[in-house]
């Protein structure tokens, strides 16, 4: 059976993973869609595993794993609403100067949801570092 933290850290998994693969299906395939894509099929596997035995493999290993992708997931999103990624692939250059803006979508990629999102998993995984139960926070 697995634990409580185990089955959290799986549903924020999932929930996430699919949310990134959902968002970056809906939008331009620049550069912040890609990582979204790799990082959802990496994240809703990890949040799959966690429901198996295989989870056993990953170990102590699972916590610090959805720290990083969190911290990448906020990065992401931390640039595409800076404007520094435009969505379009670049760094917001390649749309010209419009107003004042550095592209079409400077400064519009900013996603809450998936802030949001980011942020659980970002909790979820220190949750799952502190865990002292007898399955090693799995």
């Amino acid at each position: 059976m697995a634990s409580n933290t185990r089955l959290y850290g799986a549903a924020i998994g999932l929930v996430s993973g699919g949310y990134s693969l959902w968002s970056a299906s809906t939008g331009a395939m620049g550069t912040g869609g890609w990582l979204m894509l790799v990082l959802g099929v990496v994240v809703l596997g990890h949040g799959a595993l966690l429901l198996t035995d295989g989870a056993d493999r990953l170990g102590d290993a699972s916590g610090p794993l959805m720290i990083a992708y969190a911290v990448l997931m906020l990065l992401n999103q931390a640039l595409l609403g800076s404007g520094m990624m435009d969505g379009l692939g670049s760094t917001g250059m390649d749309g010209g100067m419009q107003g004042g803006m550095a592209g079409p979508s400077a400064g519009m990629g900013w996603d809450a949801g998936m802030v949001a999102l980011a942020v659980l998993m970002l909790l979820s995984g220190v949750i799952m570092t502190q865990d002292d139960s007898a399955d090693g926070g799995m």
